[in-house]
């Protein structure tokens, strides 16, 4: 008997171990890397889910307002006079001055305004 004969097997399964020692190892990072890829798409799916329930709601909203306007005229004129500045012909408009506040009458002034302000006593 050849004693070569008898390490040979052993070297054989030494590397064949080892070979399946090396796909284990990659089989294992294969499947971590696709764990994170799986968890993010799941990720990713909630947030565009979250970003099309938003979307569906404003677009809901939208459409109320687009009824609104073709339905109700008091809506439309409220936004004309808002928005556009727009004033019927019998309408007074009354422009002030940039900058200017006017103050209300005294008998509207808050109280502490009234006990605050200059009193001057005049005698006939």
């Amino acid at each position: 008997m050849n004693p070569q004969a008898s390490t040979r097997p052993d070297s054989v399964r030494s590397v064949l171990g080892a070979a399946v020692l090396l796909a284990l190892a990659l089989l294992a990072v294969a499947g971590v890397k696709s764990h994170r890829d799986l968890a993010a798409a799941r990720a990713r799916e909630r947030e565009l889910a979250t970003t099309i329930d938003a979307t569906r709601g404003r677009i809901g909203r939208l459409r109320g307002r687009i009824e609104r306007l073709r339905d109700d005229p008091g809506t439309l004129e409220r936004l004309a006079r808002e928005d556009l500045g727009l004033v019927r012909p019998n309408d007074v408009v009354i422009v002030l001055p940039a900058g200017a506040t006017p103050k209300p009458p005294a008998a509207l002034r808050p109280a502490a305004a009234l006990a605050s302000a200059p009193v001057s006593l005049q005698t006939p």
